[in-house]
């Protein structure tokens, strides 16, 4: 019986099959190798090698993974589809970017971009809503969607939450949402700050006719996420969020197969990705994280700022575009820009970004010169603006607010 060797892992000549999930990754080989060693044990060790030569009976299944492609630092792998369990992104993930990522064989890997087949693509659901979101439960077909975080992010009381909402909404911002970090809190507790907010909500509504929304955080153990989303349905919420990267892709999933029936959007606060995606030679690029995220069934996803905002540079355009694009049918997903933004930067943001889009402020609200409401009056005539292909200046003659705003920040973005 023939041996496999690392060796038989690369073949620069096979060509991936429709039905082949393809990676795409930036390697660096340890010392004393070079690429095609390197490449063989990446696709090795990411499907059913070993580190050491096997005699392997003709009954078991091949399920080895080919390097197809190796050049310029960066190196290509096909994995046949019966590798992966359908609809467990977790399983995909312990395989693709698994055990390689402690690998002795290379000093840094990094999961650049995949190649999500059809046969993988239609086992899972995806969002159910998409960027829909902005016309179905929002009054933002024709603009980008603007939310705000209550700023400081913890340590309001359900009180100061709500009236930090009531202003917002006033000033014409569609959405509040609750940071990372808060959840079910001593100083502001879940189920008070859902009820009262939504409360809120409902008065905001009727005195402006706008639709507005809350994006409420529900992250928790899986079981607890699912009880916190029928709390969101049955008080009339539309909307709840989830830390994605810090509660794990499976439970994220359980949480879209939840609301199947329950009509809410789920909204992706991506928390943590940073640790996999900010060393820019290794770990899980951004591109490959908002993917999975599509997949898994999110509506909505910060994917950053087209290096305008405060936080560390990335790949904002591409990634917003493969989440536009068409996927075997799977619905979109609304990029949200986040991290530093203000009035100021509104402009220049659209002009990289497009405007299908959410764009979310919360300094650059509730830090106004005049308030919160003034904030984000200000927030909305630069949306405004924008849409009327009005310059910023030339808008803040007639709109006090944005002049004030626009005097205090300018166009600068913090760091």
């Amino acid at each position: 019986m023939p041996g496999i060797s690392y060796e038989d892992f690369v073949d620069t000549g096979y060509l991936p099959s429709d039905s082949d999930l393809v990676c795409e990754f930036a390697i660096e080989p340890a010392a004393g190798l070079d690429m095609v060693d390197a490449a063989g044990r990446v696709a090795s060790e990411s499907s059913n090698g070993t580190w050491a030569t096997l005699d392997v009976s003709e009954d078991v299944v091949d399920l080895s993974a080919t390097a197809f492609r190796i050049e310029d630092g960066e190196i290509a792998v096909a994995y046949p589809r019966d590798l992966f369990e359908g609809g467990n992104m977790a399983q995909i993930l312990s395989c693709i970017a698994g055990n390689i990522m402690g690998m002795k064989a290379v000093d840094a890997i990094r999961l650049l971009d995949v190649r999500w087949p059809e046969a993988i693509v239609e086992t899972f659901r995806g969002p159910q809503f998409g960027s829909a979101v902005k016309s179905e439960f929002l009054d933002a077909g024709d603009r980008p969607a603007l939310a705000t975080v209550p700023k400081p992010k913890v340590g309001l009381t359900t009180d100061d939450h709500v009236e930090i909402a009531r202003r917002a909404w006033l000033g014409g911002i569609d959405l509040l949402k609750d940071d990372e970090n808060l959840t079910n809190q001593s100083f502001n507790g879940f189920e008070d700050r859902l009820t009262h907010t939504l409360e809120m909500r409902d008065r905001v509504e009727e005195e402006t006719g706008d639709s507005k929304g809350y994006l409420v955080n529900i992250t928790a153990n899986a079981d607890e996420m699912k009880r916190r989303a029928d709390l969101v349905a049955a008080q009339g919420g539309d909307f709840v969020m989830v830390d994605v990267v810090t509660t794990g892709w499976a439970a994220v999933a359980s949480v879209r197969e939840h609301t199947d029936d329950l009509d809410v959007a789920i909204h992706a606060h991506r928390a943590m990705h940073a640790a996999f995606d900010r060393v820019e030679n290794h770990g899980v690029a951004m591109r490959v994280l908002a993917q999975i995220a599509r997949l898994v069934g999110v509506d909505h996803i910060h994917t950053g700022t087209a290096n305008l905002g405060k936080l560390a540079n990335e790949d904002t355009v591409g990634i917003n575009d493969w989440l536009a694009d068409d996927l075997y049918g799977l619905n979109d997903v609304l990029p949200v820009a986040s991290g530093g933004l203000h009035p100021g930067t509104v402009k220049p943001l659209l002009d990289r970004i497009g405007t299908n889009v959410m764009i979310q402020a919360g300094g650059g609200v509730h830090g106004h010169p005049d308030g919160t409401e003034a904030g984000a009056r200000a927030f909305r005539q630069a949306v405004d603006a924008y849409r009327d292909d009005v310059s910023p200046d030339e808008y803040a003659e007639d709109h006090p607010e944005l002049a004030a705003a626009l005097d205090n920040w300018g166009t600068h973005t913090p760091r």
